[in-house]
C-alpha cells in the first residue's frame, strides 16, 4: 500500500523521458540542417556564417609543434617535411612542419653524409638550387658529373610532382645560372689552374705524398725561392730548384738554413715526375684563377659553379687536395664580415674522405683552422661523404648543419660508426639506431643550428625534389655554357711566363759561358808559357849549335894545315894511282 506523500515511480519515468526527448529536438534544431544528397554524394560542410572566419587547419600537436618552432626561421632554406609514422612501417609527410636551414647559420657549415644510394647528390642538387633562389652563389664538386642538369629545367614528372606535393612543396621546371669548371682544362669547363708558390708546401705535400721529413725539406725548399724571388708558376720550376739546390752551388747556398738531402730531393723529384704521369702538369701555371670569381649573381639568383671532376676521377687525392686550396685561397682574400643575413658563398666538399685520407698533422691542422675561420668571411662549407666518420672529430666539431642519409651496419665496424653517430644527434624521441638503418631514398634525419645557435630537434625528413634536370647535360650543352662563359677568354689558354726554370737555366748559361771564357783565358796563358819555353829551348839550342860550329870551324881549319902539309908527300903516288884506276876503269875479261 502506497503512501500518498511518495513520489509514483511510474510518473517519475515518464517526466524523465519527456525531458530527454525535449533536450534532444532542442540540440535538432540548432543543427544546421543539410542537404539532401544522393547515396554516392559527398558530405558537404556548412558554410560559415556571414562576417565569421573560416575554420583554420588544425595546428601541429606534440613533437610536430617542437619541431615547427625549431625550425621557424626569417629567412630559410628549405630542405623537405617532416615525416611521421614508424621506421619500416607507414609514414605520412606533414607538410604544415617545413624542415630546413635558417640562411644566417649556414657559414656555421655542415655535413651531408649517407651511405652510397641514399640521396645524398639529389640533396645537395636541391640545397644548392635553394641557394640559388635566395641570391646565395654556391660552388659544386661533381665527382660523377651528375650535377651538370643544374643547366636545364626538370622535365614535367607526375611522379615527382605527386612526391613535391605531398610535403608541400611548389615545384615547377626551373634551369639555373651555371658556370662549369674543370681542373686544368682536363674535361669539359674553364680551366682552372694556380702556381705551385700559391698552392703552397703543405697542400704539395699531401699531393705528393710525402712524410714529415720531406715535407720540412719542401717547405725550405718554397722558402729559399721565395727569398731569391724565383717563381714557381709550373712543376719544372720546382724540379729546376731542387736539382740546383742539390748541386754543390746551390749546396753551399742552403748552408745557413739547413740542406736538402740527395736522398730525400730524390724521393721528392720522383713523387714530381709521378704526379706529372697522372697529368697533374697542366693545374700548375699561369693565368691563375682569381677564386673572386666564383662569388657571382645574375639577377637576383646567386651563380652555380660546377667543378667537372670525371676527367679526373682516378687522381681522387689530388682534386680533393685541388679543392682546399680553393677554399684556402678564398680564406685569405675575402674580408671578415662577421655574422651575415645569408652567406657570400657556399661550398660543397664532395667525396671529403679523400681529403683527409694520409692527411699529416700539419694539414690536418690547417683544414681546421681554415674551417673555423672562414665562418666570419661569411663562407659555409658543407662537407659530403658516405659516413661522419670519415671527417675527423676536430673538423666534425665545426659541423653545425647536419643531414644524415642512410647509413648501413653491415660490419662490426659499421655498427660502431652507426651507433656513434646516433650519439652525435640531441635527444628526441627517434631511436636513433633504428631509423638510420631504414631510412628511405630520399629521406634524412636533420639538425641545423637555430637563428639563436643552439641545435633544432631532430627530424626525419623527406627531402625536396630539385628542379632542374637530374640527369646530366649533354656534352654540346655543357660546350655551349662553356663557350658563353666570359672564364673561358680570361683562363682558356696558358701562358709560359718566365719563371724559376728559365731564370735558373739563363744562370747555368751565363755560369758555363763564364766558365769557357775564364777556361780560354787559361788555355791562352798556358800557350804564352809554352811558347816562352819553346823559344828559349830553341835559343839555346841556336847557341849551343854556334859553339859547336864554332868548335868544328876550328878543328877544320887545323885538319886542313895537316892535310895540306900531308898532301905534299903523297901526291906523287896518288897521281900514278889515279893514273892507274883511270886505265883499268873497265874490267876487261
Amino acid at each position: 500500500m502506497s503512501d500518498a506523500s511518495t513520489p509514483d515511480l511510474a510518473a517519475l519515468r515518464e517526466a524523465a523521458a519527456a525531458a530527454q526527448k525535449a533536450l534532444e529536438d532542442a540540440e535538432r534544431a540548432a543543427a544546421p540542417a543539410a542537404p539532401e544528397t544522393g547515396d554516392d554524394a559527398a558530405p558537404v560542410k556548412a558554410a560559415p556564417a556571414e562576417n565569421e572566419p573560416a575554420p583554420a587547419e588544425t595546428a601541429p600537436q606534440g613533437y610536430a609543434a617542437e619541431v615547427a618552432a625549431g625550425y621557424a626561421a626569417e629567412a630559410t632554406l628549405p630542405l623537405g617535411a617532416l615525416l611521421e609514422g614508424e621506421p619500416g612501417g607507414e609514414t605520412t609527410p606533414n607538410p604544415q612542419v617545413q624542415v630546413g636551414f635558417a640562411l644566417s647559420m649556414l657559414n656555421r657549415h655542415g655535413l651531408v653524409a649517407g651511405a652510397t644510394g641514399t640521396g645524398k647528390t639529389k640533396t645537395l642538387q636541391g640545397m644548392a638550387e635553394g641557394l640559388s633562389l635566395a641570391g646565395v652563389p654556391v660552388f659544386l664538386a661533381d665527382v660523377k658529373g651528375d650535377l651538370s642538369g643544374l643547366a636545364l629545367p626538370g622535365p614535367d614528372n607526375p611522379k615527382v610532382a605527386a612526391r613535391a606535393a605531398s610535403i608541400g612543396q611548389d615545384w615547377t621546371p626551373t634551369q639555373y645560372p651555371v658556370e662549369f669548371y674543370s681542373l686544368g682544362g682536363l674535361g669539359k669547363g674553364v680551366p682552372i689552374r694556380t702556381t705551385v708558390t700559391d698552392f703552397g708546401p703543405i697542400l704539395m705535400s699531401k699531393v705528393l705524398g710525402l712524410n714529415e721529413t720531406q715535407e720540412s725539406s719542401l717547405t725550405l725548399i718554397f722558402h729559399w725561392a721565395d727569398k731569391k724571388g724565383l717563381a714557381l708558376l709550373d712543376l719544372k720550376d720546382l724540379q729546376s730548384v731542387i736539382a740546383h739546390l742539390t748541386s754543390d752551388e746551390g749546396k753551399a747556398e742552403l748552408k745557413g738554413i739547413g740542406g736538402v738531402s740527395a736522398a730525400t730531393a730524390g724521393v721528392i723529384l720522383r713523387e714530381i715526375v709521378g704526379l706529372e704521369g697522372q697529368g697533374a702538369d697542366v693545374f700548375f701555371g699561369e693565368p691563375a684563377f682569381e677564386t673572386s670569381d666564383l662569388i657571382a649573381t645574375r639577377g637576383d639568383l646567386g651563380v652555380l659553379s660546377v667543378l667537372e671532376l670525371p676527367a679526373v676521377q682516378d687522381r681522387p687525392q689530388l682534386f680533393s687536395t685541388f679543392l682546399m686550396w680553393l677554399l684556402a685561397d678564398l680564406f685569405q682574400d675575402l674580408p671578415e664580415v662577421g655574422d651575415v643575413e645569408k652567406p657570400k658563398l657556399v661550398f660543397f666538399f664532395d667525396e671529403a674522405h679523400l681529403l683527409f685520407t694520409g692527411a699529416s698533422k700539419d694539414f690536418l691542422q690547417q683544414v681546421v683552422q681554415t674551417v673555423r675561420l672562414i665562418r666570419s668571411k661569411g663562407v659555409g662549407v658543407f662537407f659530403v661523404t658516405q659516413s661522419p666518420k670519415d671527417v675527423p672529430s676536430d673538423v666534425l666539431a665545426q659541423l653545425g648543419n647536419r643531414v644524415q642519409h642512410a647509413l648501413r651496419a653491415f660490419t662490426p665496424d659499421d655498427a660502431t660508426a652507426l651507433r656513434a653517430a646516433a650519439r652525435t644527434f640531441p635527444k628526441s624521441p627517434y631511436d636513433l639506431e633504428r631509423l638510420l638503418q631504414e631510412l628511405g631514398t630520399g629521406e634524412a634525419v636533420v639538425t641545423v643550428l637555430t637563428e639563436k645557435g643552439a641545435p633544432s630537434p631532430v627530424a626525419w625528413t623527406r627531402v625536396r625534389a630539385p628542379q632542374a634536370s637530374m640527369d646530366p647535360a649533354s656534352d654540346a650543352e655543357i660546350d655551349r655554357v662553356v663557350a658563353a662563359s666570359p672564364g673561358q677568354a680570361r683562363y682558356g689558354t696558358a701562358i709560359d711566363a718566365e719563371s724559376a726554370f728559365e731564370l735558373l737555366q739563363a744562370r747555368a748559361q751565363e755560369q758555363a759561358a763564364g766558365q769557357a771564357a775564364a777556361a780560354g783565358e787559361a788555355s791562352a796563358a798556358q800557350d804564352q808559357r809554352e811558347i816562352a819555353k819553346e823559344r828559349a829551348r830553341l835559343e839555346k839550342e841556336a847557341a849551343t849549335r854556334e859553339k859547336a860550329e864554332a868548335r868544328h870551324k876550328e878543328q877544320a881549319a887545323r885538319d886542313r894545315n895537316r892535310v895540306v902539309s900531308s898532301l905534299a908527300k903523297t901526291a906523287g903516288t896518288v897521281l900514278v894511282r889515279e893514273l892507274t884506276r883511270s886505265l883499268f876503269g873497265t874490267r876487261k875479261r
